[in-house]
């Protein structure tokens, strides 16, 4: 069992934990995931790891409470444990070499990309960090942002901060100022890494992004995660999940994540009763 050693809410929708598992928080590096389990009855789900505290034997994720699993963690509390907890999986990202970089990240991606700009902030590069939300009340890991880049740039896209734009907005005010980059790191929605990976590709700048497709074994034996890069099928768990984006077909990608989109509403529905009953199991056990 993997306790809950920490429980905190980033916002409404969007919770960190902090679990321990000892063997991943020693071997766990930036762009690696888990998967875990809650339960025997429970879904197998992957997470980016989020960050780690090898003292601790710690390992951090963030999620989004969008389905029937991810809303199910989001009802235990510190001090529960979950069944499973297995990893690290995925390929580490490649950063050594790098000495300018924007990393750039979009929505919850912002959790994905933070590792890697802490990471090549120790190193000793040059980071650009570029993020992008919908509003100021989306925004999270403003503080470790900060202090894991040279620079921090952050987007809206209603201007509730001040600047309003898209995080390729930023990254173009940047490249047109004639700042140089070695190399761009983009994590966030699949429409927004295209986009990125477009602005990039006309200024000749290797891009890498990370891929979070549909996922069940990790192992790369069920294929659910096959993606085309470069003409090639490959598995992002076990190939990835960080991609040269110039090379990905981001067209087949995009259509592969809205595939099961009728689905998941449908377990939505059907599982919401099971969720609000254990609202209220917690709710009596806090009351006693």
């Amino acid at each position: 069992m993997f306790r809950i050693v920490t429980k905190r809410p980033l916002h409404d929708t969007v919770t960190l934990m902090e679990i321990e598992a000892p063997a991943v928080a020693r071997k766990a590096l930036p762009g690696q995931f888990i998967i875990l389990r809650i339960d025997e009855a429970g879904e197998r789900i992957p997470l980016t790891v989020a960050g780690t505290d090898r003292e601790r034997g710690t390992v951090t994720i963030i999620f989004q409470k969008v389905g029937y699993t991810t809303k199910r963690l989001d009802l235990l509390n510190e001090g529960d444990a979950l069944l499973d907890f297995v990893g690290p999986l995925g390929r580490a990202s490649e950063l050594e070499g790098m000495k300018k970089v924007a990393v750039i990240g979009g929505g919850l991606g912002v959790a994905i990309a933070y590792p890697q700009a802490k990471a090549l902030h120790e190193m000793g590069a040059e980071v650009d960090v570029i993020v992008g939300f919908r509003n100021t009340d989306l925004m999270i890991l403003m503080d470790e942002l900060k202090a894991a880049s040279t620079n921090l740039f952050v987007m809206t896209d209603d201007g509730s901060n001040g600047h309003k734009g898209f995080v390729t907005t930023a990254l173009e005010e940047r490249l047109k100022a004639g700042v140089k980059y070695d190399h761009v790191i983009a994590i966030g929605p699949l429409v927004m890494m295209r986009a990125v990976c477009k602005l990039t590709e006309q200024y000749d700048i290797p891009t890498i992004i990370s891929m979070n497709p549909i996922m069940i074994d990790g192992t790369g034996m069920c294929g659910c995660c096959r993606v085309t890069v470069d003409g090639k099928m490959k598995f992002a768990c076990v190939d990835g999940p960080d991609f040269d984006g110039s090379l990905v077909d981001w067209d087949e990608a995009i259509s592969r994540s809205r595939m099961y989109r009728k689905e998941e509403q449908q377990s939505m529905e059907q599982h919401a009763c099971n969720l609000r009953n254990i609202e209220l199991q917690q709710q009596r056990g806090g009351a006693n």
